[in-house]
């Protein structure tokens, strides 16, 4: 690994080794902090919402800034304080509050860290895949520790965590390239020859079909533990389960910038992304026997890192750099924010009333994002992000 890739890879590992922890036991704290269920539900959607809200303006932010590296500093060290104020409150109306804020300043770092390293990775600095991996290896490494810790220790274990993971990714943050291109144009206003332009273009159709196939993960993400555990299974196989399908996601972000997947084209990637999402949420559906769900666990490699990496790579070949962080946002704020709490909350009705069969619904919008893959499959060839700029 070069030093550049060095240092997203430290950054990418803190960020998912903070979120290993925040992400599942963040409710466990809440409870531990006295919050009822309605409660828990209110400030975890808090957090959603200032996700969607207000990091697209962050991003915004970092597309007009000349050191990339500067917002995505700022934003770790807001969400470390943020984090630490946690600490000595239990009233639930301060817990809203820093969750908005939070959801805000945390997961706003996701889209500006990947528009800065896959625009690296486009001028030769890094390899993409094998630095984002890293991430992921942390977070199922902190998805296990932080179990632990809460079962030894508590739920206040929980918060500590997350803290000492803010801090990481702060000082990790520190040491990123700054990014700094001094004769790189600064994004106009957003008016109709700018991001209005590329939404109502062939961009807006690969942002349509990532949004359907990533958010085609609702049921998976939310119900898939509680339906697993109703067929027999133990909480430790279920856990396996959900970690072998990040192990092979690790597997294909390694890979997914050499060979025959490196020359793979965006909508291609989505496409196939689209098509493992049709088969794997319909097989899941008939509630296979274990061995079944296992094989069925390697089609996130389809499900979520071809897709992921697909849209990834469409934004950076063909949005201009100027507007990068911006698109990565919209994209992180439709499909892990709005659809999948639209989903989420579809999940919920459709488990209540036909359990498993529930993951067949997620059908639906895979089928609409494959549809989106297939016409960006079909649009002229576009000028190059850098042709752009």
């Amino acid at each position: 690994m070069s030093s550049n890739s060095i240092r997203f890879a430290a950054y990418y590992g803190a960020f998912y080794f903070t979120l290993g922890a925040f992400l599942p036991f963040f409710p466990e704290w809440l409870a531990g902090r006295g919050m009822e269920g309605t409660w828990i539900g209110y400030i975890v959607a808090a957090a959603m919402v200032g996700r969607v809200l207000v990091s697209p303006l962050g991003a915004r932010w970092a597309d007009l800034s000349r050191r990339k590296r500067d917002p995505i500093l700022i934003l770790s060290l807001g969400s470390t304080a943020l984090f630490l104020l946690h600490g000595p409150t239990s009233s639930p109306w301060v817990l809203l509050v820093l969750s908005f804020l939070c959801g805000a300043a945390f997961y706003g770092q996701m889209p500006l860290i990947d528009a800065f390293a896959m625009g690296e990775s486009r001028r030769g600095k890094i390899t993409f895949g094998p630095v984002r991996a890293i991430g992921s290896a942390l977070f199922i490494v902190s998805n296990v520790g932080a179990g632990l810790a809460f079962e030894r220790f508590g739920s206040e274990s929980i918060l500590v965590w997350v803290v000492i993971g803010a801090m990481l990714v702060s000082l990790s943050a520190v040491f990123l390239p700054d990014g700094e291109d001094p004769n790189r144009r600064i994004a106009p206003p957003l008016e109709t020859d700018g991001l209005g332009a590329l939404l109502r273009g062939p961009f807006g159709i690969a942002l349509a079909a990532s949004v359907f196939v990533q958010g085609a993960h609702g049921f998976y993400y939310y119900f898939s533990a509680v339906a697993w555990g109703a067929q027999g299974h133990g909480g430790v196989v279920i856990g396996l389960l959900i970690a072998s399908g990040v192990v092979i996601e690790i597997v294909f972000l390694t890979f997914s910038g050499r060979g025959w997947l490196g020359r793979m084209s965006p909508a291609m990637l989505m496409g196939i992304g689209a098509g493992g999402s049709v088969l794997r949420w319909g097989l899941l559906a008939l509630s296979p026997p274990l061995w079944g769900l296992f094989i069925l666990q390697n089609l996130h490699a389809l499900t979520y890192a071809a897709t992921y990496i697909g849209f990834l790579r469409y934004a950076s070949l063909h949005v201009p750099d100027r507007y990068a962080a911006t698109a990565q946002s919209i994209n992180s704020a439709l499909s892990g924010g709005l659809v999948m709490a639209l989903a989420a909350a579809a999940s919920g009705y459709l488990y209540t009333r036909v359990g498993s069969l529930g993951f067949a619904a997620m059908m639906l919008p895979a089928i609409a994002g494959l549809g989106f893959a297939v016409l960006l499959s079909r649009q002229r060839a576009l000028p190059r992000a850098d042709e752009l700029d």
